[in-house]
């Protein structure tokens, strides 16, 4: 049963093993006596050496239904039905002729066919001049639907209105949500596009692209590769006809556009045998839509009619019947169109001759325009009216519509592999009054690519290579040498940006071949070769602006940014011996001393009489004791006496308030002042460079950057007027020898470099200017939906915020060198020679008060000196003396006196 789905559409050869049929030799009984004739119109070409299984089936299906009719003794006015056959080979012009020439010569009472929409149209319209019925078992094109424009025109084969809803419930059944239609253009093809279209987007589903096959020259307009490629979508609809289809798919095989990147959907089958093997991995995958009859899919349909006609095919023309499992649609349709004519006929017209007056006949001339169909109104009645089970399933009709109301069936196929190629096979089954359901519960799909899963409408970058260019900077990127085990050198890249990479193709199973792009571009040279299709992408620190959108587009926020001021750290410090004063203004410490004199004198007053500390001194001692008293009670340290009166301790009282505002606000602005010197330079926020505190030819500018952007538009008004650098090592070589003194540089790249490799540089100031670092992509990239949800979901998962703290918060610069607290001796020297020089005049007040007493010492010294001198003379004078006068001195005189 499973083998007509495999060759519905194939060419039957009469050579044996092919299964050709060269030339058909048929004994099919002469109908050309009858006055009731019917006209059937096939696709193929007179004589052809090829027919079509379609055509063949088709027209087989219809001489075995008038056939039954007469064995069945069914007549009309008492005369059998007959027909008569012609092919067309699907041109209008040669159907025309071919039904003018029947009409004019025989009683036509109705025609079953065309077989192609494009033929329909016009043969509708002379039919309907002529009065007599058409029903097709073919054409499809949905235009036909509308009873006003076609008043006699009907057909059992569903109209693509229905598999345009069959086909959005496909869609809906797998969550595409868009799509890519091809089509052939002529009405079968262009009409099926445009109804496939609405139902698609009543269904939420966006068309992206519509790829149009020319029937005239056959071949696609335009480059297919590029217009699917170039789409994000990835379900492709092909609604062509089966003598097409094959064509599209030779041309879809060589430009690489099957699977697995592509799932197509084909409006019918096609056989696989013109296919070179090469090609069937690439085919795995397809699926069909087609309409079927009621016996594929366990629906209810007219067995006994169905042998009946297989029996009479059989006898008469057993060398193209099939096997009654292997008819094709169209032929079972052909059928049903030719029973419901005899049926409606038997109706109208039996052999009952009180129904003789309503049985309609042809009159007129010859000449087929001048003959008419009299009584067709009730010929058309019977057609409307009339209900049964054909062959296909349940026919029925009413006056509204041209298109059956029951028996609407189709089939989805999918292209599977096997030891000996490639098949379709039937796996899932859909009815107009239900859903999309799966064929047999053992019937798997096979996707594109082998795979059992089903696949997604949009671009995948499974096994896709990106090229992708990265920059070296630090430590976004950065190159790092190893040597393998047999002395091979390799280089490979560390940093956030591989990082990155390694972590998107882990979820999206892309191969990344990453280029180092030349040092000598910018960054806005390489963002044209991405628009230029040199690179796939960009993948570096690379900000987000609105004038490089103009060229690419731009992935989601990989990195958050703002830009520093960076500069060299301040060594040469000046030394200020009263930077300890500077806390309060000159004028101030005069109010402070001045208060403190004043307090002195009062104090010396209103104290002098009762305090015995001040009693019997004269006057300048007496004001310096008051000043000692003010001094104290200001720094909160006291004195060694105390006020005896009340109005001394209430002088006392306004002392200790001052000291306390005094002590405590020298105290803050001493701090204030302290860490203000300790982190002064030449610029502290970019609105001193905008202020012009610094020589704009000393600010170093990165050409072609954001930055450079960013100094034009907000800085110098569009005037180059900055030091121009060429790279970020010369942007650093150049602070360092003093080249510029101030520079910019995203945040993070300046995090890091101040932080671990020059530790002599510093950044100043708030961050400024925020924005984003993005991957810059071609405008209208296919894969950028699926890059950008991979990259949102890194940052839900907090996976961008690990890299940042593994790449840029490491720190191996000394902590002092960043400790903003710590200061010199120098930032308070002055305080300390102040000190110093009191201690002096301490000492030189000790000395000068006791400068008497120091006198009487060194005099009494000098007495007992001279006292011990004199003493020590006389001492050794007797000493010697003594000595002469012992014998044993004597002695040893005469010894030395004989030496």
């Amino acid at each position: 049963m499973f083998f007509s789905l495999i060759s519905r559409y194939a060419l039957f050869y009469l050579t044996v093993g092919l299964g050709h049929i060269l030339l058909i030799q048929t004994v099919w009984p002469t109908q050309n006596n009858s006055a009731v004739q019917l006209l059937g119109l096939f696709p193929d070409v007179q004589n052809t050496s090829i027919p079509s299984t379609f055509s063949v089936h088709s027209r087989a299906m219809f001489k075995t239904a008038i056939i039954l009719a007469q064995q069945y003794g069914l007549k009309i006015n008492g005369e059998y039905i007959q027909w008569q056959a012609d092919q067309t080979g699907g041109d209008v012009v040669n159907a025309l002729s071919d039904m003018c020439q029947a009409i004019s010569n025989s009683n036509i009472m109705g025609v079953v066919g065309p077989a192609y929409s494009r033929e329909a149209t016009d043969i509708i319209a002379f039919a309907e001049r002529i009065g007599i019925p058409v029903i097709s078992y073919a054409a499809t094109n949905p235009d036909l639907s509308d009873r006003t424009s076609y008043q006699g025109f009907y057909r059992t084969i569903p109209s693509d209105n229905e598999a345009a809803i069959a086909i959005a419930k496909l869609f809906a059944r797998y969550n595409w949500t868009s799509a890519i239609i091809v089509y052939q253009n002529d009405a079968f093809g262009t009409n099926g596009a445009k109804v496939i279209n609405a139902a698609l987007t009543n269904s939420a589903v966006m068309i992206r692209k519509t790829v149009i096959f020319d029937v005239t020259t056959r071949s696609i307009r335009g480059d297919l590769q590029a217009l699917l490629t170039g789409s994000p979508a990835r379900v492709v609809i092909l609604w062509a006809d089966p003598i097409n289809t094959p064509l599209i798919l030779r041309n879809a095989i060589d430009n690489d556009v099957l699977g697995p990147q592509f799932t197509w959907i084909l409006s019918s089958s096609i056989p696989f045998a013109t296919f070179n093997q090469s090609s069937y991995q690439a085919l795995v995958g397809l699926l069909t839509v087609e309409a079927v009859t009621g016996s594929i899919i366990s629906e209810p349909f007219n067995q006994t009619l169905l042998n009946a006609a297989c029996n009479v095919w059989q006898t008469y023309e057993p060398e193209t019947f099939p096997g009654i499992s292997k008819i094709d649609y169209y032929g079972l349709f052909a059928f049903d169109a030719t029973w419901l004519l005899i049926q409606s006929l038997q109706k109208v017209c039996s052999s009952d001759s009180s129904n003789l007056s309503t049985c309609p006949s042809m009159i007129g001339s010859s000449y087929c325009f001048n003959r008419s169909l009299t009584n067709s109104s009730n010929l058309f009645s019977a057609i409307n009216d009339i209900a049964f089970l054909g062959v296909t399933g349940p026919i029925e009709f009413n006056a509204n519509e041209t298109d059956r109301l029951t028996g609407v069936y189709y089939i989805a196929q999918n292209s599977q592999p096997s030891a000996t190629g490639i098949y379709f096979t039937p796996v899932l089954k859909y009815t107009n009054t239900d859903d999309w359901s799966a064929y047999t519960l053992a019937n798997v799909i096979v996707w594109p690519g082998n795979s059992l899963a089903p696949p997604t409408d949009r671009p995948v970058l499974e096994g896709v290579t990106l090229r992708i260019a990265v920059t070296q900077s630090i430590p976004f990127t950065m190159l790092s040498y190893t040597v393998d085990d047999f002395g091979r050198n390799t280089t490979t890249y560390i940093g956030y940006v591989p990082d990155l990479i390694a972590l998107l193709q882990y979820n999206m199973k892309f191969v990344p071949q990453l280029i180092l792009a030349p040092s000598t571009k910018t960054y806005d040279n390489i963002i044209q070769d991405v628009a230029n299709g040199v690179y796939d992408m960009m993948m570096s620190d690379l900000t987000i602006t609105s004038g490089r959108r103009q060229i690419v587009s731009f992935s989601s926020s990989i990195f958050d940014n703002s830009l520093r001021i960076i500069m060299r750290e301040s060594t040469d410090e000046s030394i200020d011996f009263l930077a300890f004063l500077k806390t309060f203004s000159f004028g101030l410490w005069l109010t402070l001393l001045g208060s403190g004199l004043f307090a002195a004198v009062i104090l010396c007053i209103i104290e002098r009489q009762e305090n015995e500390i001040l009693q019997n001194r004269s006057l300048l001692p007496l004001l310096s004791m008051g000043m000692w008293y003010s001094l104290g009670a200001f720094v909160g340290y006291g004195v060694d006496f105390h006020v005896r009166t009340a109005a001394g301790r209430l002088l006392t009282l306004g002392l200790y308030i001052i000291s306390i505002v005094f002590v405590a606000t020298y105290t803050a602005n001493l701090t204030s002042y302290l860490t203000i010197a300790k982190t002064t330079e030449l610029i502290s926020s970019i609105d001193d460079i905008k202020a012009g505190k610094l020589p704009f030819n000393r600010i170093g500018v990165r050409l072609g950057t954001s930055i450079e952007a960013y100094y034009l538009r907000e800085i110098s008004g569009g005037v180059k007027n900055y030091y121009p650098l060429s790279s970020r090592q010369q942007q650093y070589n150049a602070l360092l020898n003093g080249l510029i003194d101030a520079s910019f540089m995203d945040i993070g790249v300046a995090e890091y470099a101040t932080n671990n490799i020059y530790c002599n540089l510093t950044l100043v100031g708030a961050d400024f200017e925020t924005s984003a670092f993005g991957i810059a992509i071609p405008k209208n990239w296919v894969y950028a939906q699926i890059l950008d949800v991979n990259i949102l979901s890194l940052r839900e998962a907090g996976s961008l915020d690990d890299l940042r703290t593994k790449w840029f918060q490491a720190k191996t610069c000394p902590e002092a060198s960043n400790i903003p607290t710590s200061m010199g001796v120098e930032s308070l020297i002055g305080l300390f020679l102040t000190f110093a020089i009191i201690s002096v005049l301490s000492v030189i007040l000790f000395l000068y008060k006791k400068r008497f007493m120091l006198k009487d010492y060194i005099m009494s010294m000098f007495r007992n000196n001279s006292s011990f001198t004199q003493q020590n003379t006389s001492v050794r004078q007797n000493s010697v003396k003594s000595l002469e006068d012992s014998p044993s001195c004597q002695v040893h005189s005469d010894i030395q006196l004989q030496l």
